[in-house]
């Protein structure tokens, strides 16, 4: 992960479903899946929330994190969501926020801590002093921004370098292969710009890159409404050249989707999801999955 020591798994896995489609029992059998199937060169990364399920997804990930003894092993990144708050990103709200994560997931740290939503209520100054006094106390290692605009990124980033404070070193932006304009038009050049990590969320776009999404078809998951938008001529034709290249391979179409994400520039690892340990197999051969420039381009094509 660039600016930083941690060494993040190519993939992050989503914990937004602990406690919400997935179980305790079987978020634990998933991070149990996810942490095997993740080379020992690189580190475990899961990525959550304090406003999943009302920090119930957090207290899944740091019972697990307990039970089994590896906090160390795994990079936790969790957010200051903005909830009921007037005022999200103030310093007092974050500070609240992050005690209550650090209780929740049972550790001493946060390794990637991320604003969860832009706060324009508050001045910047504050909300990057705020996150600049849990790196000093040790509480954070690396602040972080999710669902901010080039602009507002940009003018956090000239902010914290004023005022001398730990800056951003990472965007969570909404980005695959048929959601490409917003980030590759925009948010990518400041990315590049100033090094960050870029951990996409909404990497199988709510699940239609899986393929199970069709026209005239129902499908049961709570997702099914959001991934129905991407139906039509131009996802037809997004997931004819995913079955290709992922027949070709003896793979899925979602490993494709995320090995392609994963192999963009700027990008770090992208963010996806299982709500069943079968659901998250279908993901995991993105690991060890190389595509051909020729795939590549067929993809980024079938998708401009």
């Amino acid at each position: 992960m660039p600016r930083t020591d941690l060494v993040a798994s190519d993939l992050c896995l989503g914990a937004n479903v602990f406690g919400w489609t997935a179980d305790e029992p079987t978020s634990h059998a998933l991070l149990d899946r996810f942490a095997d199937a993740v080379p020992g060169t690189q580190q475990p990364m899961v990525d959550t929330a304090e406003m999943y399920g009302d920090g119930r997804s957090e207290q899944i990930l740091g019972a697990w994190m307990a039970a089994r003894g590896c906090r160390d092993r795994v990079v936790v990144a969790t957010k200051a969501s903005p909830g009921r708050k007037e005022h999200p990103l103030s310093a007092g709200e974050i500070r609240a926020a992050a005690e209550r994560s650090l209780t929740n997931l049972r550790t001493d740290r946060i390794d990637v801590y991320y604003a969860h939503y832009d706060d324009e209520s508050t001045p910047l100054e504050e909300t990057l002093q705020a996150f600049d006094e849990l790196v000093q106390a040790g509480k954070v290692r690396y602040a972080a921004a999710s669902n901010h605009t080039a602009a507002r990124l940009t003018e956090a980033l000239d902010i914290a370098k004023q005022l001398e404070v730990t800056g951003y070193v990472a965007l969570q932006p909404h980005y695959n292969l048929v959601e490409r304009p917003v980030y590759e038009d925009d948010l990518r050049d400041v990315v590049a710009g100033a090094d960050l990590g870029c951990f996409p969320y909404f990497a199988l776009a709510k699940g239609f890159l899986t393929g199970k999404y069709r026209a005239g078809e129902r499908v049961d998951s709570p997702r099914a409404k959001g991934a129905a938008a991407y139906v039509g001529e131009r996802g037809d034709r997004v997931l004819a050249a995913l079955r290709e290249v992922a027949d070709a391979h003896g793979t899925t179409g979602a490993a494709v989707a995320l090995r392609w994400l994963a192999d963009r520039p700027t990008v770090t690892a992208p963010i996806a999801s299982g709500r069943s340990v079968e659901q998250l197999a279908d993901l995991l051969p993105m690991l060890d999955l190389v595509l051909t420039d020729d795939e590549h381009a067929l993809l980024t094509t079938a998708s401009a």
